[in-house]
């Protein structure tokens, strides 16, 4: 069934939207999860969850792009889920790794004005990204959205480990430069 017509079934509040949904979108959502998580009950259960998020949110939502909506909910379940976990296991998954690649980047805070401040980064950010081409933008969207390994996003672009971690750290000093010439201190 195409997204559409998913859609109109959470729009018509007809439970088989939920069995759609899962059956088109169950393994790449639980990707997401377990990039983040590297737990596979967490996983499921923030897999769960995405579909009980999407209930409530359609409507009034309606998404352009249910792949794109269903990821961002499974992405920030996922991220509240290992900010509540107190536990602190080896291996934990790509999340850390990550962030820790993009950290300098990162603002942080909790006042209105950060959270304005906060916004106004993400926006730069995104124009950021429109910028670059195709492959790039992908390949860093994959790494630090979808919290995919360095090892698969070259598998899913066809290319070397290499290539890819020499493309993660060209476009990485790209947004530094960009954000200096934007006004932000990095």
């Amino acid at each position: 069934m195409d997204d559409r017509g998913i859609i109109t079934l959470y729009n018509r509040r007809d439970q088989r939207a939920i069995t759609e949904t899962s059956a088109k979108y169950g393994r790449y959502c639980l990707s997401i999860a377990r990039n983040i998580l590297w737990n596979m009950q967490d996983c499921e259960e923030c897999v769960n969850d995405t579909w009980l998020h999407a209930w409530n949110a359609i409507p009034p939502a309606q998404p352009n792009c249910l792949k794109l909506f269903l990821a961002k909910i499974t992405r920030n379940l996922s991220l509240n889920r290992r900010k509540e976990s107190s536990r602190q296991k080896r291996g934990g998954g790509e999340y850390p790794l990550a962030l820790e690649e993009v950290g300098e980047f990162i603002p942080g805070g909790s006042s209105v004005e950060t959270a304005m401040e906060e916004l106004a980064f993400m926006e730069a950010v995104a124009a950021f990204l429109r910028r670059l081409p195709q492959k790039e933008c992908g390949i860093f969207i994959r790494r630090y959205f979808h919290m995919d390994t360095t090892a698969a996003i070259a598998d899913h672009f066809s290319t070397t480990e290499g290539n890819v971690l020499k493309i993660l750290s060209r476009t990485r000093k790209k947004l530094k430069d960009y954000l200096e010439q934007e006004g932000y201190t990095v």
